[in-house]
């Protein structure tokens, strides 16, 4: 039977492709989330390219600025002649910007007014006043880019899904009897020491459904209620926790039997942890999702958590691993009409 394609990956991503978008102007308008969202190859070319375009174009502006003014003749004239330089009018003569001869020299006083190298033996004179007011728009404009740029580079480094690739789910989930009720569990751990503050977690069901009007719903979401040790939907995760779900009259999973349950293709149970991280105060967000033959009835998951030494120790060795327990073969809706039987 042909695998059912997932709405949400098992490396956190959401399988949906965008098509078709015909407003494309809105990415331009965020210009900057635009630039985090990219790909670190086009980021760094982007990177590159604004620096350079920057450069090349008060380049130009600067050789501009010395021909106008006279200033390439004015060189080209004391490189001919030295001494009519040193002895005749030609030595009043003062430039815009001392030292420029080409576009090469234009384009190196560029790239010293915009990265503040220091200037050397080129430097604007008082001679030109559009020369100090380039200079001034030249430092405006680099100081711009580099906070886009450094600010988009930082939240790139920075951003909430690199945390969350410590945040770790089981591979399986299980189905099995607790406190006499047939629940839904899995175990939800973090690797890292520096905790995820006010994590909570909820879980839907993924499935295509269809209303009395005959509508289909390709991906109709359902909010299933989640339980954990400490209660409610808020977890303290300083160690790995099994949450479940009851599988009551109010569950989509309330009429799922194992012997049915590997033949509900459409069926997918997505989990989501949110919580901010201590460190830094962006709030992250891991996701997984569990097809039906991901889903093992009738088996428990292993205690990973000893005292040793004084001190709690956690195996993650045995995060995923399940032992077989005793549970009936029906479902949660049979399993309540038994009870109330007897």
């Amino acid at each position: 039977r042909e695998r059912r394609a997932r709405f949400v990956g098992k490396n956190r991503a959401c399988n949906v492709a965008h098509k078709n978008i015909r407003e494309q102007g809105r990415f331009l308008q965020d210009v900057f989330t635009t630039l985090v969202d990219l790909k670190w190859p086009h980021t760094l070319l982007i990177f590159t390219m604004s620096f350079l375009c920057s450069w090349l174009l008060f380049g130009m502006v600067w050789w501009l600025i010395a021909f106008a003014h006279g200033d390439l003749d004015h060189s080209t004239r004391l490189q001919r002649d030295p001494a009519e330089g040193a002895a005749g009018p030609a030595a009043a003569f003062v430039p815009c910007v001392t030292s420029i001869h080409s576009f090469t020299s234009a384009f190196l006083f560029s790239i010293e007014v915009q990265v503040t190298i220091g200037f050397g033996g080129r430097m604007v004179t008082e001679e030109c006043p559009a020369a100090i007011l380039v200079l001034i728009v030249q430092n405006i404009v680099g100081l711009v880019i580099n906070a886009i740029m450094l600010g988009c580079i930082f939240m790139k480094t920075s951003q909430a899904h690199r945390r969350a690739e410590t945040l770790i789910f089981s591979k399986h989930a299980v189905i099995a009897l607790r406190e006499g009720r047939l629940c839904f569990m899995l175990r939800v751990g973090d690797l890292r020491k520096s905790m995820i503050i006010s994590a909570t977690i909820r879980m839907q069901v993924v499935k295509k459904t269809a209303s009395l009007e005959g509508e289909v719903v390709p991906l109709n979401q359902i909010d299933i209620q989640m339980e954990n040790p400490v209660g409610g939907n808020s977890i303290f995760l300083v160690s790995p926790l099994i949450i479940y779900h009851v599988i009551d009259k109010n569950s989509p999973l309330y009429d799922i039997s194992p012997m049915n349950l590997h033949h509900h293709e459409d069926l997918e149970i997505i989990v989501i942890l949110e919580g901010v991280v201590e460190t830094t105060g962006i709030t992250t967000q891991a996701r997984t999702s569990y097809l039906a033959d991901e889903i093992l009835w009738g088996q428990r998951f292993v205690p990973i958590v000893a005292e040793e030494d004084g001190r709690y120790s956690v195996d993650y060795s045995k995060f995923g691993n399940t032992v077989k327990v005793p549970t009936p073969s029906c479902t949660a809706r049979q399993l309540e009409e038994d009870k109330s039987i007897m």
